[in-house]
């Protein structure tokens, strides 16, 4: 009689969505490593965990493909189990589980013990900071809240998320010289919202604190801010970034439209008057940041009138990094009793225009670099370039700085000095300073 070959289990996290999602998978990732179990991050295993996105329609429609792919892979044996989990998993369990039943099992969020434990792991939890990165070794994401108490009529982030909730000063700081200790170098610092970070916990906003105790871990040379929310900002965050060199003059805060009725309807607690005082406000005090922000165009009831006003702030305001998404309509959100009224290729159009006007600015912004020099992480080689950013660019996001490979040898992961010789809307191409 044949036995069956016992193989070794090897555990396959496959990441949809944002930065959060990446941060999960690698608290995932470390938990299992601890237990002895082989992990790989989307390549080759017997047993796949997705860690689904569930923002947007978008993400919605690519993690139940994802899923669907990996189950057709489950039918044709090339792999023997498949577990949800992540936001998706969170809104949509019900009804996933009745759609694609031949998932192994399905778990949300806050469920990590649940899941280890489907995956014959324990969940240790003296393995604060304990990681396993799947960026690249000079940077890391660290994700200092959870959850979200705005009340945005757009969002459903809290539906998957949750309330609110800091995590503590020493804690973060004991990660990161965790990640020092490996290597890392920039700290990008995230949330679902970085302004709020302490209420809880500390009774008042205490991210220039936070800021003040991260600085000061050895090996850390940049640290960067995404997801601010713009009402109630913590001015003191300004000093803290003008006086200590490590905090990047970067700021990532999505302001979501500028016309005073659409702020209202999305319930973003400001107004236009505010929003642009808060921005004229960061120039001010810190001249050198570079702002990225976020907008939404064709939200229900946006008329042409209030998208003339955000056309005319963005050419006004000029920032330096800006993206634009089209609204999605979805359930359980406040705006989901209005009429989504704005047809599709209306919103398409009207984003398009958008992103026409921030490629201009970005080109001018950019030619102004030529000839400036420039401190630079490489982050990595890629055909004939070496790809770096400046502290005013995030990773997959913004500007990357192109060195030519065949004229210089550079490091992955490693600081260089270089000039700008010449720049495109997103791009800036430059020489090494010897």
């Amino acid at each position: 009689m044949r036995t069956k070959t016992l193989k070794k289990n090897k555990i396959n996290v496959v990441t949809l969505g944002c930065s959060k999602n990446v941060y999960d998978s690698e608290v995932l990732m470390g938990q299992l490593k601890a237990s002895g179990k082989e992990v790989v991050h989307e390549e080759e295993g017997n047993i796949v965990v997705i860690n689904t996105c569930g923002f947007i329609n978008n993400a919605k429609e690519e993690s139940v493909n994802t899923i669907l792919e990996y189950m057709q892979k489950k039918e044709a044996g090339y792999v023997d189990k498949v577990f949800v989990t992540g936001c998706l998993s969170e809104r949509y369990k019900p009804d996933l589980e009745k759609e694609i039943p031949d998932v192994d099992q399905y778990f949300g969020t806050t469920e990590l013990p649940g899941l280890l434990k489907a995956l014959g792991a324990d969940y240790k939890h003296e393995l604060i900071g304990e990681r396993l990165t799947t960026t690249p070794k000079n940077y890391a994401y660290l994700k200092i809240a959870e959850g979200c108490d705005r009340p945005c009529s757009f969002c459903a982030i809290p539906l998957m998320r949750g309330k609110h909730r800091s995590t503590p000063i020493e804690d973060l700081v004991t990660e990161a010289e965790k990640l020092a200790a490996k290597g890392v170098k920039e700290l990008i610092l995230i949330a679902q919202d970085l302004t709020y970070y302490g209420l809880d916990l500390y009774k008042k906003r205490n991210l220039a604190e936070l800021l003040e105790a991260l600085v000061k871990v050895e090996g850390i040379e940049w640290i960067r801010l995404h997801y601010a929310f713009p009402t109630g900002f913590p001015m003191d965050v300004l000093d803290v970034m003008k006086r200590e060199p490590k905090i990047c003059n970067y700021l990532d805060i999505p302001l979501q439209h500028i016309s005073d009725a659409i702020l209202k309807s999305m319930r973003r607690g400001t107004t236009k008057e505010k929003t642009t005082k808060l921005i004229n406000e960061f120039r001010f005090k810190v001249p050198e940041m570079c702002i990225r922000t976020t907008l939404i165009v064709g939200y229900p009831g946006e008329t042409e009138a209030d998208f003339e006003e955000l056309k005319q702030w963005v050419k006004a305001m000029r920032f330096e990094r800006l993206g634009c998404f089209t609204y999605s309509h979805e359930e359980n959100t406040h705006a989901y009793n209005l009429e989504d009224d704005v047809p599709e290729d209306v919103k398409i159009d009207r984003a398009n225009q958008i992103m026409e006007i921030q490629s201009q600015i970005s080109w001018e912004l950019n030619q102004a670099k030529i000839g400036q020099e420039f401190k630079v992480i490489i982050d990595r080689k890629e055909g004939n370039y070496f790809v770096g950013r400046t502290e005013f660019d995030s990773p997959d996001v913004d500007n990357e700085v192109l060195i030519d490979a065949r004229k210089t040898y550079l490091k992955t992961g490693e600081y260089t000095t270089v000039k700008i010789i010449e720049a495109e809307d997103f791009d800036l191409y430059a020489e090494v300073i010897s």
